[in-house]
């Protein structure tokens, strides 16, 4: 192991770790973190399409299956700052696999519901881990990689959520149509089981954090980390908004076939995946001016969907523009450890909670607007409005990054004093390196 390959180990995950947890191979953590996202997205995305079917088997009306969907979204809202706060002062490799461990479970209790009382109290157990396990996991591959580098690292852990948009819901989809519903929440919970074996054997291994619950929530009297979580909350809403109502848009308007929609759903995916790729680069260079060009990015293509719709080609173009928008998740997690201080955990599993209260605003303004008789493709002006609201939301954000910077400028041209304290690292931040020994680090 290289010098720099072994400092970066060092790094890994909790101020205790060991240069002995060192992980054989970046790439080979990430990946294994990712296959956790993968079974995430899939759950969370293939659940909307499956929704005809455990409702007739359940015996419900579709309107009131939708509650099973609702339900896993409570979990996330609920989940992620709670486990953050109890699980401050356990390891982040422990928690990774307990996390798995109770997304398998209750995948598996959906499965095997035998009603649709028990299928509610499953999806809702179900949802709780999901925002904590992104945070953690975030908070995991950024730690293992220089500072520079720390939105790349977490944009390839979201390509898990991505990557589900185009493989894991069409075959979650295509096994509930040939086998049933019940399999294809089966096949995540296998997939969370593969995800606990490939954190156990690949995930670096450290001792338990030395945060604790009360710092935890010292994140929440932060200005800036709830300008952040506003800003995710209300200008992703937007891309909701439009994909909820994509498969009946292009029914109604766009007239197609509904063998087509999941191609279009895949196109989306794919521009979801290709932007968690891209983005993160720049982000990693300019990461606040980054955030500003993605909502005013996504505030173009959202308001080009009513125009695009008529056409086939034109509106695949614009939904790949539209998924290529969820790199924002990747900018404002990197963006949320720069404001949370110690309070990391928390702070990270609350991006999840913002994005999916984006999840719940979305759809029901796009709702709103459908009801009030402006027809399917005003959910693009809906969606536009709330990018440029959060846009204007991240003015805020950035003008005070830029007050602080500045003022740290002032500060670093005044006389250092006889004998300066030595500072501390921020956490998690990798020590900083030569980019020659940057650039032998492998990343994925």
């Amino acid at each position: 192991m290289t010098p720099s390959k072994q400092a970066t180990s060092q790094q890994a995950t909790s101020p205790r770790a060991t240069a002995a947890s060192a992980p054989p191979h970046l790439a080979i953590v990430l990946f294994s973190l990712a296959m956790g996202g993968f079974a995430i997205g899939t759950t969370e995305f293939a659940s909307m399409s499956l929704l005809p079917f455990f409702a007739a088997d359940l015996g419900v009306d579709e309107p009131t299956a939708g509650h099973a969907i609702s339900a896993y979204a409570l979990g996330v809202v609920v989940g992620a700052p709670l486990i953050a706060v109890l699980g401050a002062r356990l390891a982040r490799r422990a928690q990774l696999l307990v996390l798995m461990a109770v997304f398998a479970l209750g995948n598996a209790l959906t499965a095997l519901a035998p009603g649709f009382g028990s299928m509610i109290a499953a999806r809702f157990l179900s949802g709780l881990p999901h925002g904590a396990y992104f945070g953690i996991a975030a908070l995991v591959a950024a730690s293992l990689v220089p500072q520079h580098r720390r939105s790349q690292a977490i944009g390839q852990v979201m390509l898990g959520l991505t990557g589900a948009t185009i493989i894991g819901v069409p075959l979650a989809n295509l096994i509930g149509q040939a086998i049933g519903w019940r399999a294809s929440f089966g096949l995540v919970s296998v997939l969370a089981l593969l995800t606990v074996l490939l954190c156990a054997l690949f995930a670096p291994r450290d001792q338990a954090g030395r945060s604790d619950p009360l710092r935890e929530l010292g994140a929440l009297r932060s200005g800036r980390v709830w300008i952040t979580l506003a800003i995710g909350a209300i200008g992703f809403g937007g891309m909701f908004a439009v994909y909820t109502y994509l498969a009946t848009t292009l029914i109604e308007v766009t007239k197609v076939s509904p063998a087509v929609i999941p191609l279009f759903l895949a196109v989306f995916g794919i521009g979801a995946t290709l932007g968690n790729l891209v983005v993160p680069r720049f982000a990693d260079r300019a990461l606040m001016p980054t955030a500003g060009a993605i909502l005013l990015f996504s505030a173009i293509a959202l308001l080009v969907f009513p125009l695009a719709a008529g056409n086939p080609w034109a509106l695949a173009a614009d939904v790949f523009a539209i998924g290529a928008s969820v790199s924002l998740g990747a900018i404002l997690q990197t963006r949320l450890m720069d404001v949370a201080g110690d309070a990391q955990a928390l702070a990270a599993a609350l991006n999840h909670s913002a994005f999916n209260t984006a999840n719940a605003l979305g759809p029901f303004l796009g709702g709103l607007a459908i009801r009030e008789g402006l027809g399917w493709t005003s959910t693009g002006p809906v969606g536009a409005a709330l990018a440029v609201l959060g846009f204007l939301i991240w003015i805020v954000a950035y003008r005070d990054s830029r007050s602080v910077e500045a003022n740290s400028v002032q500060g670093s041209n005044a006389a250092p004093p006889k004998n300066p304290a030595a500072r501390r690292a921020p956490p998690l931040a990798p020590d900083d390196r030569s980019r020659s020994d940057a650039a032998r680090d492998p990343v994925a």
